[in-house]
């Protein structure tokens, strides 16, 4: 995601890199996050971990489980619980729909990114993926080795 000259405040926080190796994403959503205060300090200044995380439709509503954000030092007698659920804001519609899938067979909702966006807001992007076995791992590494190998290729000769 490259950062835009005139989305100044576009940021992202944190990337969970292993989503799209250990998933096959098929659909993503952007959700906004309910956060208290000393968490968005903390996340302004970078301090977030979504690597473990994973999000889950529970009475109708949406939360993220096991997302970790540290702690504000600044915010001494009102600060936040590091791993607490947060809940994720998104349409009726889009929770029923995340809901179907999860209801599926092997289907997780999976964090992807944690950014705030051109406004300033706190937005997390969710990708509605199937965990991939072994051999389709694998099958990713050798197509990722092989753009590198045609990149480099490309730049000798071109």
């Amino acid at each position: 995601m490259a950062k835009k000259p005139e989305e100044k405040n576009y940021k992202v926080v944190a990337e969970n890199r292993r989503a799209r190796y250990d998933y096959a994403i098929e659909d993503d959503i952007e959700c906004g996050i309910m956060l208290e205060g000393s968490e968005v300090k903390s996340l302004r200044l970078g301090g977030a971990n979504i690597a473990e995380s994973y999000a889950e439709v529970k009475d109708g509503e949406l939360w993220l489980v096991n997302g970790y954000i540290a702690p504000y030092t600044q915010a001494k007698t009102f600060g936040h619980e590091e791993r607490r659920r947060r809940k994720l804001l998104v349409s009726k519609k889009e929770i029923s729909k995340l809901w179907n899938a999860t209801a599926r067979e092997g289907y997780t909702i999976v964090p992807l990114v944690l950014y705030f966006n051109h406004r300033g807001k706190a937005k997390i992007k969710v990708g509605v993926g199937k965990g991939k076995k072994t051999e389709d791992k694998r099958e990713s590494v050798a197509k990722r080795d092989w753009q590198r190998q045609k990149a480099r290729l490309m730049k000798d000769h071109g």
